[in-house]
């Protein structure tokens, strides 16, 4: 028979409290942790010659081990006229001056400031039930109780409705409070107790302050943290107890089908500092027996790569590694690391506590990571859009050694919307003077690995607008073949463009490609103003923005007729999150919305679209409605990424890739490069054949 409440009311029950001391007998109740757990906190708040009222002492022995270690002014109250004799004729002679009483904690007989302390060690949470009336009577009489400059010190499991009661009635009494978050119960006697022990101290002032006093602290000598309101200290307590279901989720079993994570913050600041993804190896593979746990550093800049941002590239790492459980640690921008040691120190103690169950107690664990080394990052520029919300523009060193810049959306799982590699103009051009004085032919090939800015000599860095860095945009470039783009020079080719992002691809439309002149729609103008100032994004009299929605700018131009257009992309992501398509958005794959795209190409014209679609059932649609208003639909999808490109025309008459593609990508090859009327060191860096090679029929 279960000796725990079934239900809450219960808890406040007199009822339920003298059935469950006499069902028990004379074996102690030690609600919350017994009195080694929590001494150090106690003796911090409570001085033995202080007059001490305990409040729902129950049969718990931590009166009696305060009063074995000097505390002799112990006043013990309890409901439970059953434990309160029995703990009287317990401690009768060993322990004469420690007092027991039959009393109700909510309207006690003592006068007015008579204590120096209230300890109180899980009655809070047991009258707190429902409305939490009959505990606001007991916090009031605590109050009167209590003299200047004393303390109610309560044990809780903090469940937010209890603890934004108790701080609240002390925030508005003028009182300071503090909270402690000692971890989690070592009580055997119900072993799925996972929740963390808290201790409440709240100490009156003789006026009360003017602005709230409401402080966290980590254990029983952690710094206070100050916090400004009370939502902010409910938001740590929830942390502090997800991470400690979590924890005992994982001492408990693996489960390679969930990989849950969470997020550390920096105590003095409150601000993000590590996130920490759990992979577990599935059950039947082959690990070596000494290989049990391992945590792998993510280089800074690269969280968002496959490998390490997605679920899929996650498991293929863990499955590298090899280990039963391997910890993903990713560091957050705008924050200080010096080096892998300090972060391997700073991090042992926390995911020490995340090893898999049965892992030996003097396991060595080691801390992978890329060579060795933490990455660079350095965020350039911050802002806020009123559409996107917050993004950060930053700096960062690729697998390949190279700097490149990104757009990153921080509403957004860290979405990085656009990026560009980075380029030192002046020692590239020496370096190629160099090349011209040798008078050796070399293949082509990436630029040599770049140091970072604190380090590049010649000057600052430049956006590299021969490079595309997106593998899609590269795709819809060499789409251009399609038109048979390179075969007449003299042919303007007219783009529009819906999404601009940071502007790689229609700068390198309007550098590269031959006549093209390309309209960009936008519908964000902080991603407008990001892309001119850091990304090199240059409009002219062939390159030019609008900035609205797509959708109306497309609806207006149809409707009034006399637009044209040789190619059309859709490269625009989704606000909205939680659907199945993050690109494009669903209004833009419309079979309506389709017919006008079309009305709006030329004859031979070709429709491009970024599609990144998770939801199986939801890609049939929309492909299927793409097919329906173009007959001719070839695909190509982005290795190791969601994305696929579609590229639709009109066209009738084959029903696979026509050979000659391969051979008018060719000629888009050579034009590319002949049109190119910058330096050596801003040429056009695109493969058209192999990109065309992989295209298929949708």
């Amino acid at each position: 028979m279960s000796l725990l409440p079934r239900t809450a009311e219960e808890f406040s029950s007199a009822e339920y409290w003298e059935r469950f001391f006499k069902k028990r007998g004379e074996k102690a109740f030690e609600w919350y942790g017994d009195y080694n757990k929590l001494c150090g906190v106690l003796h911090k708040y409570i001085k033995p010659r202080d007059k001490v009222l305990v409040v729902g002492c129950g049969n718990s022995e931590l009166s009696e081990q305060l009063y074995d270690v000097g505390y002799r002014h112990l006043t013990n109250i309890d409901i439970s006229e059953t434990v309160v004799n029995h703990m009287n004729q317990k401690n009768a002679k060993q322990r004469p001056d420690l007092t027991f009483q039959t009393v109700d904690a909510t309207q006690t007989p003592y006068e007015d400031g008579s204590y120096q302390a209230v300890l109180d060690k899980g009655t809070l949470d047991a009258m707190a039930s429902q409305e939490g009336a009959l505990a606001g009577r007991m916090l009031a009489e605590v109050g009167r109780v209590l003299g200047i400059g004393g303390r109610y010190v309560c044990v809780t499991l903090a469940q937010e409705s209890v603890i934004k009661l108790a701080v609240e009635h002390f925030i508005q009494v003028g009182w300071a409070v503090r909270l402690h978050c000692l971890g989690d119960p070592e009580s055997q006697e119900v072993s799925s107790f996972a929740l963390p022990v808290f201790v409440l101290v709240c100490t009156k002032f003789r006026q009360p302050m003017p602005m709230p006093i409401l402080e966290m602290c980590q254990g029983e000598d952690g710094d206070p943290v100050r916090l400004p309101v009370v939502g902010d200290l409910l938001s740590v307590v929830r942390e502090r107890q997800a991470y400690a279901m979590l924890r005992q989720r994982l001492r408990t079993g693996t489960d390679a089908t969930s990989t849950p994570s969470l997020t550390l913050c920096h105590a003095p600041t409150g601000r993000p500092r590590y996130t920490l993804t759990i992979q577990d190896c599935p059950p039947g593979a082959k690990v070596p027996r000494a290989n049990h746990f391992a945590i792998f550093i993510v280089p800074q800049g690269r969280e968002t790569d496959w490998l390490y941002g997605l679920a899929e590239g996650r498991g293929q790492l863990a499955a590298s590694a090899n280990f039963r459980r391997l910890v993903v640690v990713a560091m957050h921008r705008e924050q200080e690391y010096t080096d892998m040691q300090a972060v391997q120190s700073e991090l042992s103690p926390m995911v020490m506590e995340l090893a898999p169950p049965g892992m030996p107690a003097n396991q060595k664990v080691p801390f992978l990571s890329v060579g060795g080394e933490l990455g660079w990052r350095e965020v350039v520029s911050h802002g806020t859009s009123d559409l996107s919300g917050q993004y950060s523009v930053e700096d960062v060193r690729g697998e390949d050694g190279q700097l490149y810049r990104r757009l990153v959306f921080l509403g957004n799982d860290g979405l990085v919307q656009s990026e560009s590699r980075l380029t030192n103009p002046a020692a590239a051009a020496a370096s190629s003077q160099k090349n011209k004085k040798s008078r050796r032919k070399a293949k082509p090939s990436a630029p040599p690995p770049m140091t970072t800015p604190s380090q590049t000599p010649g000057g600052a860095l430049e956006v590299d607008k021969g490079y595309l860095c997106c593998a899609h945009h590269r795709v819809m470039v060499a789409g251009l073949a399609m038109l048979g783009v390179g075969t007449d020079h003299n042919k303007d080719v007219s783009v529009l463009l819906v999404g601009l992002g940071g502007g790689g691809l229609p700068q390198f439309l309007r550098d590269f490609v031959p006549g093209a002149r390309v309209e960009v729609v936008e519908l964000d103008p902080a991603v407008l103003e990001v892309a001119q100032g850091w990304f090199g994004f240059t409009p002219d009299d062939r390159l030019t923005v609008t900035l609205g929605d797509g959708l109306e700018h497309i609806n207006n131009i149809e409707r009034e007729g006399g637009h044209q257009y040789d190619v059309i992309m859709f490269d625009v992501d989704s606000k909205d999150p939680s659907l199945g398509m993050s690109c494009p958005p669903p209004a833009f794959v419309e079979t309506a919305f389709l017919e006008r795209v079309g009305n709006l190409l030329t004859s031979q014209g070709v429709f491009m679209l970024n599609l990144v679609c998770r939801d199986s059932a939801l890609k049939k649609s929309v492909l299927g409605r793409v097919r329906g208003v173009f007959p001719r639909v070839l695909s190509r999808g982005i290795e190791g990424e969601v994305n696929e490109v579609l590229l639709c025309s009109r066209g009738t008459g084959e029903t696979g890739v026509p050979p000659s593609l391969l051979k008018a990508g060719k000629n888009l090859q050579v034009a590319l490069g002949m049109n190119s009327s910058r330096a050596a060191t801003c040429i056009p860096q695109i493969d058209i054949t192999e990109l065309l090679e992989d295209l298929n029929v949708a």
